[in-house]
């Protein structure tokens, strides 16, 4: 969800929140190349002879060890956003929660809209609005006036773009839902297609919800279901492209 247009890129371990991405505006994220990482084989096959049978071994070896590097560095940050999210405290008034969205990671932003999401009333924006129009028209401005101001402009922002794009979401999980009954219920499964293409009610959210259907039912050793769900998958992405 593209919900904090906040303008800087964070990596997995370099957590940036609101008001640390905006006093640290000033500083360029350093990018860094690895040569040696290439799964796709974009370097090409390896040469003939001794030497170079050895040296593509070791690109081999490397490429191991940085996927399971990799694959161990993702299983800790997954671990370290969930152990994050149960020690966070949700606030119970307005003021409060302008504190705790602005030093809220801006990777969790989306989490925690989807979780407050009741609360981000028209009460909780009225009170965001009135204290921006406090800072706003106040006849002289302080430094940290001008800074709270950017702060709460860019917070409301953020948190308008991504209720947006969570209550939209959330509708197309609903009608992905219906589609998916509506699929599995029904006696003749290309007609029921052929119906929702023309009723334009095959969307990505569909798509969506038979992976998670696939990956749960792997997770669950149930391969016949597994097998359905994904050719159900790769008719209704047929149709979609129709």
């Amino acid at each position: 969800m593209a919900a904090l247009a906040i303008g800087i890129a964070a990596t997995t371990t370099t957590t940036f929140s609101i008001r640390t991405i905006l006093t640290q505006a000033h500083t360029r994220p350093r990018i860094s190349c690895v040569h040696e990482w290439d799964p796709e084989g974009i370097l090409g096959a390896p040469q003939t002879g001794h030497i170079a049978r050895r040296e593509f071994r070791r690109r081999l070896e490397r490429d191991a060890e940085a996927r399971d590097a990799f694959e161990q560095h993702v299983r800790e940050e997954r671990e370290r956003r969930r152990a994050l999210r149960l020690s966070r405290v949700i606030p119970d008034n307005p003021e409060d929660m302008i504190e705790y969205f602005l030093n809220t990671e801006a990777q969790e932003i989306e989490f925690e809209i989807a979780r407050m999401r009741p609360r981000l009333d028209t009460e909780f924006f009225s009170h965001l609005q009135f204290e921006i129009g406090q800072i706003r028209f106040a006849v002289s401005k302080t430094e940290y006036m001008e800074d709270r101001l950017i702060e709460l402009e860019t917070l409301q922002k953020a948190l308008q773009e991504g209720i947006e794009a969570n209550d939209k979401m959330q509708a197309d999980l609903i009608t992905a839902k219906n589609s998916l009954t509506k699929i599995l219920t029904s006696k003749d499964v290309k007609t029921a297609l052929l119906e929702m293409v023309e009723k334009n009610e095959l969307n990505r959210s569909l798509l969506t919800l038979l992976d998670e259907n696939i990956a749960n039912a792997h997770k669950d050793n149930q391969k016949p279901a597994a097998d359905f769900m994904e050719k159900l998958r790769a008719a209704v992405l047929k149709y979609m492209t129709v």
